[in-house]
């Protein structure tokens, strides 16, 4: 049985005013009562101190985060997760849990919501040494205090005239070591091929040896060139990730030259700078995911990828660029596709994130991304795919449109490539599992 003060910190959720607080689900590992953990959790990261000495007074009711939902999933673990040394004789109680926050606590202030829900009093709780914030909801009484995205999904669709199939980037490789020339050079070939955007490498900073002023001003006016020859409209992403203090500064220089969407490293520059970066921005805003695996590469510690997710786009992201499906991303498909979820997925008034996962992509795994995703409102990514491919940048674009031709028809992408020289030679390059079927025509004895 719960003393008084614990108990406190406990609630039903139908009798909360549901405007007045944010929903937050964590896994948690504790020893002892799980009750009491969970109440000394909502405790530690809302009114840790309720009432003033010597006075007769409860701040709870206006400010705790109350516990709605307490799961025990095993109460019989010998240890904590990660090695953590568990106290001699105790056994370990894994849980989930679920806390409604009343975000008047922090206001609509990013940095403050961090603090309250990730920060000491969650992740220093006494008796849980093992914390993961697994997913956050918002009401739309909080979402209303967010503009979110400026362009979202179908401001990225209307700008660059593509419909009912995915936005095809490319990132320029080689990423780190080449002149402006050179670059924009290869972004020029790729536009001509068939990519939508040709971006920067999330690494690609304002450099002595590839500064943005000459960059940016290289690929504007290869841009316009590409949308003369070709008659449909391109984007040039540039990186503007840096200190705090130049991201005005750099957003202004980039766009004056042609950059018509802006590349951001979320974590790294922080999402309170993001927002104030979208205040200012004229074109699209552009996430990477660096800085996120240390938070969410943990089962059963750190934060979920999705409540990143869902912040970046809050914060104005129009696109979310994120890890993707395949071994090298160490991300599960339904991670991947809780974060496509939180691009697209409702949010008061708050516009689409386009969801752009990514990693180690080419004309060959088009189909299965698209398949997985469940809709043609993504972006894909690659990066050798096309920069990569044994005949240059435009056969490797080439290749990504003739892809997506042959998913439109119905037909067979491998089957499709027998007769597509610049699809044909993408499967020779990077197919090592694939085989290309022998076309009707180079059978012996057909006509």
């Amino acid at each position: 049985m719960l003393d008084s003060d614990s108990a406190g910190f406990f609630a039903d959720a139908q009798t909360l005013d549901q405007d007045a607080y944010i929903h937050l689900d964590y896994y948690l590992e504790c020893t002892g009562d799980p009750r009491l953990a969970a109440a000394h959790f909502c405790a530690e990261q809302s009114t840790a101190q309720w009432r003033r000495v010597g006075h007769a007074e409860d701040l709870r009711a206006q400010f705790a985060a109350r516990v709605i939902d307490l799961t025990i999933l095993n109460s019989e673990l010998t240890a904590f997760s990660y090695g953590i040394r568990t106290p001699p004789g105790e056994r370990v109680s894994a849980c989930h849990l679920t806390i409604a926050h009343p975000h008047a606590n922090f206001g609509a202030r990013l940095p403050n919501l961090l603090s309250a829900v990730c920060g000491e009093g969650t992740f220093f709780s006494p008796g849980a040494p093992i914390i993961k914030l697994l997913d956050i909801r918002f009401p739309d009484a909080y979402l209303a205090a967010f503009t979110g995205p400026r362009f979202g999904v179908e401001g990225l669709r209307e700008q660059l005239q593509v419909y009912q199939r995915p936005i095809f980037f490319g990132v320029i490789k080689p990423n780190i070591g080449l002149p402006p020339d050179a670059f924009s050079q290869l972004g020029y070939e790729s536009w001509l091929g068939g990519l939508d955007i040709a971006k920067d490498d999330e690494m690609l900073a304002d450099t002595d040896w590839c500064p943005l002023s000459e960059r940016s001003a290289l690929l504007g006016a290869a841009r316009r060139q590409a949308e003369y020859e070709t008659g449909v409209p391109k984007c040039y992403l540039a990186n503007i990730t840096d200190e705090v203090d130049r991201l005005i500064e750099l957003h202004d220089l980039a766009v004056a030259n042609g950059a018509n969407a802006l590349l951001v490293n979320a974590m790294p520059v922080g999402l309170s700078a993001v927002r104030m970066l979208c205040k200012h921005a004229t074109v699209p805003l552009i996430a990477h995911f660096p800085l996120l695996a240390p938070f969410n590469r943990l089962a059963h510690f750190g934060i979920h990828s999705q409540v990143f997710t869902k912040l970046q786009r809050l914060a104005g992201f129009d696109a979310i660029i994120m890890p993707g499906f395949g071994a090298r991303m160490h991300m599960s498909d339904a991670e991947v596709i809780a974060n496509v979820n939180a691009c697209l997925a409702p949010m008061g008034a708050i516009k689409r994130s386009l969801p752009v996962p990514g990693g180690s992509d080419w004309a060959g795994t088009l189909n299965e991304v698209y398949q997985k995703v469940g809709t043609v409102d993504f972006g894909f990514v690659p990066g050798r795919g096309v920069f990569g491919h044994p005949l240059g940048p435009r056969a490797g674009a080439a290749s990504i449109r003739q892809a997506w031709d042959a998913i439109a028809a119905g037909q067979s992408v491998a089957e499709y490539a027998t007769t597509h020289e610049e699809l044909k030679a993408a499967f020779q390059a990077f197919g090592v599992s694939h085989t290309l079927p022998t076309p009707a025509s180079d059978i012996q004895g057909t006509s």
